[in-house]
């Protein structure tokens, strides 16, 4: 046998122990979940819902009617905007909803932790914030799930992870594929973090140095999430509270949100960097390799297909809807996640409902 024969073989077997190495853990990774969590008390605390306002979103009178409409009682709802000349405040107006203009005056946050922070210095009185986007639609109970896991005094923060409903084609259903990247990282206690979207908050978090911390932060909800982290306190992951977002994406706005979100995550921590390229990678390999390996060597090297395949199933599951799409998008989603990493990684700003914010750290 000669040595370069010698030398493919050595190197072919190191190649199939490599991947059946990753096959092993992505295989774990993908059918283990921590179980869900129960919160069954009701907390008595006052809370103030801050829905910050710019623009029109789609569906956004319903989106308001729906936050007006909660069953827990103990609450206000504040809407905040820029300006009384933006275009929401006729829809604010028009279902009834208070609403403020911002006027924070921090310096670097963006128009968001602006709104928020304006909302928090005129209303001190409040046990628990909550902030609501006004692109989220939720139902009656939303508010009163959302505050259960406040009944404990470790918690920080309650989050929950929205569904992003397509209303458009193709790349509006990419997106409820994508989302389902943070939902699973939601379940997991090592890489849970506040949503933004639909967030509740103890006062504790903001007091004194910390509220000057979160005004000049970019994202509330990275600024939220490493305050509670800082005090030792608890996030709570509800998904009986999740939201649904009406998404009419095509492939230019999709690109953005998702290029957006993804440098917004890695200014965070560069560790959703490189843990990102690493399991994506991997995964990107090992569903490649498998192919390749089955056609052009032996067919049962298919089996390394079955973390995608488990993937790809709890996607179906998940959508509740499109089984057919939501199965083969879910193959599409890990070179999608993996090219938003590494646009992310170079990106030193972001526009954000037309404002420019720098990430340099």
């Amino acid at each position: 046998m000669t040595l370069p024969w010698l030398f493919y073989n050595f190197f072919f077997d190191f190649f199939i122990t490599i991947l059946f190495l990753i096959f092993l853990g992505l295989t774990y990774i993908a059918a283990n979940r921590n179980r869900a969590e129960s919160y069954p008390e009701t907390p008595d605390l006052m809370a103030l819902v801050i829905v910050p306002c710019r623009g029109l979103d789609y569906s956004l009178e319903a989106n308001l009617k729906s936050i007006l409409s909660q069953d827990y009682r103990s609450h206000d709802v504040i809407a905040v905007v820029d300006s009384e000349d933006d275009p929401s405040v006729e829809i604010l107006k028009k279902v009834g909803m208070k609403w403020i203009v911002s006027s924070d005056q921090c310096k670097n946050c963006s128009g968001k932790v602006r709104a928020i922070s304006s909302a928090i210095s005129a209303s001190r009185e409040y046990d628990i914030y909550v902030i609501a986007d006004s692109d989220i639609l939720v139902k009656g109970d939303w508010l009163s799930r959302l505050l259960s896991p406040m009944a404990h005094s470790d918690t920080g923060i309650s989050t929950t992870f929205p569904y992003f409903e397509p209303v458009g084609g193709f790349w509006s259903r990419v997106k409820l594929i994508w989302g389902f990247v943070g939902l699973g990282m939601m379940e997991s206690k090592l890489t849970r973090f506040g949503w933004g979207g639909s967030l509740a908050f103890r006062r504790e978090l903001i007091n004194g140095e910390n509220m000057e911390f979160f005004r000049n932060y970019v994202s509330d909800d990275i600024a939220l999430t490493k305050l509670c982290k800082k005090l030792n306190l608890r996030i709570a992951y509800v998904k009986e509270a999740m939201p649904k977002i009406n998404s009419p994406d095509d492939f230019k706005t999709f690109m953005e949100w998702a290029n957006r979100q993804t440098a917004l995550s890695v200014y965070s921590t560069r560790n959703v960097l490189r843990y990102g390229l690493a399991f994506y990678g991997a995964s990107i390999l090992l569903f490649i390799s498998s192919i390749s390996l089955a056609l052009f060597a032996y067919p049962a090297f298919l089996i390394f297909l079955a973390p995608a395949i488990i993937n790809a199933a709890r996607a179906v599951k998940r959508s509740g809807k499109w089984p057919v799409s939501s199965f083969l998008i879910s193959f599409l989603v890990p070179f999608i996640y993996f090219y938003n990493l590494a646009k992310a990684s170079s990106m030193k700003s972001i526009t954000w409902r037309g404002r420019d914010y720098s990430l340099e750290q």
